[in-house]
């Protein structure tokens, strides 16, 4: 029998939204029952009624559900009167105690819009969110909705306070790549690995111009170190080369806005082989790693698979782009819901089992859901 004490030591103290007369259910059996839901393939408040209804004597040995199960009335008022900040806050710590923190592990940062969460009716544009995706675990650690009137760089400093990032590497995206960014990073005992792009004024610009003519003169004069891997999978051949250059060698980056923390600068050159059709994409960055090409184009590589491993699942796994939730907090506490059931999935699914196979096995097993839940 699942042991949902965790779940409700960090879930029962979120503030319930409605007022004593309409509290016919308890707070947290519908919460329960919501993250059980998504686990096992709902989407919708409807959904989660007749997940209800159909798993009632397996809930009844979990919860009390004094009065049965909820409407999708019940759970779609709850879900957009719900405070996404305590709701959030609560998945941040739940999440700490899931991940086991290593050094030097990547935590990418990096934002993601749900584009069916706009409403014409009311103006409410598609909610945009950033998360934080812990690369060892393959766990989102929280997330934080983006201002509507703003963008990633005001919701990005907020996130990464919430984080414990000491003695990670932290990657970023161009829109994450800020002086401001940089200091609170190496302030909180992390590293980090920024990408360059045009939003930073000149600096991509002599960043692509300093590493073209380094290859020119085949690096003469310019200690530098380099890494290289190749990858074959289905007739694609990858090989992924970086450069890294360390402080001593770019005394030009030495102005009076030094980047905090600024030790070395890279760029990573992906070309990609499939049949006779070769394509190169280069890529530069600048890090506060040093004496370590490797680690610095591991982190490089993985932050770009935050796409795969989490936005490219919630979407076709989970359908989050298709979702038609809009009212007031709803589609920002059911993102957060479907990365809460994505972790409790990741954290339990046989390694061969794909999370769509584990969605599936947690709809038809009753000890397989229970296994996920305990984590």
């Amino acid at each position: 029998m699942a042991d949902t004490t965790d779940f409700i030591a960090y879930f029962s103290i979120i503030p319930d939204p409605r007022v004593d007369r309409t509290k016919k259910h308890r707070l947290i059996d519908i919460l329960f029952i919501a993250v059980c839901t998504v686990i096992c393939g709902g989407e919708t408040f409807t959904d989660m009624e007749l997940f209800g209804e159909a798993k009632e004597e397996w809930l009844r040995t979990l919860l009390e559900l004094p009065h049965g199960i909820p409407s999708h009335d019940t759970f779609g008022r709850v879900f957009s009167l719900l405070e996404p900040q305590a709701f959030g806050e609560c998945f941040l710590r739940w999440s700490a105690a899931l991940h086991e923190a290593t050094k030097g592990e990547v935590i990418a940062l990096d934002g993601k819009t749900l584009r069916h969460s706009f409403d014409n009716a009311t103006g409410q544009s598609a909610l945009h969110l950033v998360s934080a995706w812990a690369s060892e675990n393959g766990i989102t650690l929280g997330q934080l909705k983006v201002d509507g009137k703003s963008n990633e760089i005001t919701a990005l400093p907020a996130l990464l306070k919430l984080l414990d990032v000491k003695g990670c590497v932290v990657t970023m995206d161009a829109m994450g790549c800020q002086k401001e960014l940089a200091g609170q990073i190496i302030q909180q005992g992390g590293d980090y690995v920024l990408c360059l792009k045009g939003n930073q004024g000149s600096l991509h610009e002599e960043g692509r111009y300093f590493f073209e003519e380094a290859k020119k003169m085949k690096f003469h004069d310019v200690p530098y170190r380099y890494h290289e891997t190749v990858e074959k999978d289905h007739g694609r051949i990858e090989t992924r080369r970086c450069w890294m250059v360390e402080e001593t060698a770019i005394e030009w980056l030495a102005r009076e806005d030094q980047w905090p923390g600024l030790a070395s600068i890279a760029a990573i050159e992906a070309e990609r082989r499939i049949g006779r059709k070769k394509t190169k994409e280069p890529r530069y960055f600048i890090s506060s790693l040093r004496g370590n090409v490797k680690q610095l184009a591991e982190a490089a590589r993985k932050h770009w698979a935050i796409e795969n491993s989490l936005f490219w699942v919630l979407d076709v796994t989970m359908n989050e782009d298709q979702s038609r939730i809009r009212k007031d907090h709803a589609p920002e506490n059911m993102a957060l819901m479907r990365r809460l059931a994505l972790n409790l999935i990741k954290k339990t699914k046989p390694r061969k089992t794909s999370v769509r196979g584990s969605i599936k096995k947690a709809g038809w097993d009753n000890s397989f859901l229970e296994a996920i839940l305990v984590g």
